[in-house]
């Protein structure tokens, strides 16, 4: 082997990660990744301002979140009360006491 060649195969080489499309170099005689270079993201925002007002809209859409579920967490109790009412009453009206009330051991 010349030198040029051994040291590209003791350097490793490199691949795409199919998922996330990062280079990964490989050692060859430990088949383990060396190095991880992440793929270079693209900016989302034109300008600053641009992500400011979004900064905004969100937090302005998180309170609101927030709001909605402390109206429900107020709710919550009466709403439990009433459901529990309405399975008793369920329960009393198809109370069938001719029928003995059959577990799984007593059917062998």
């Amino acid at each position: 082997m010349s030198k040029k060649q051994k040291s590209s195969v003791e350097d490793g080489f490199e691949v795409m990660c199919p998922c996330c499309e990062a280079s990964l170099k490989i050692d060859p005689v430990t088949r383990a990744v060396i190095t991880h270079t992440p793929k270079p993201v693209a900016r989302t925002f034109a300008d600053m301002e641009a992500a400011a007002r979004a900064m905004r809209e969100g937090d302005v859409r998180k309170e609101s979140l927030f709001r909605q579920s402390v109206e429900a967490e107020k709710n919550k109790a009466d709403l439990m009360d009433k459901r529990f009412a309405e399975a008793v009453k369920k329960a009393k009206e198809e109370k069938d006491l001719t029928k003995p009330f059959l577990r799984d051991f007593d059917l062998d």
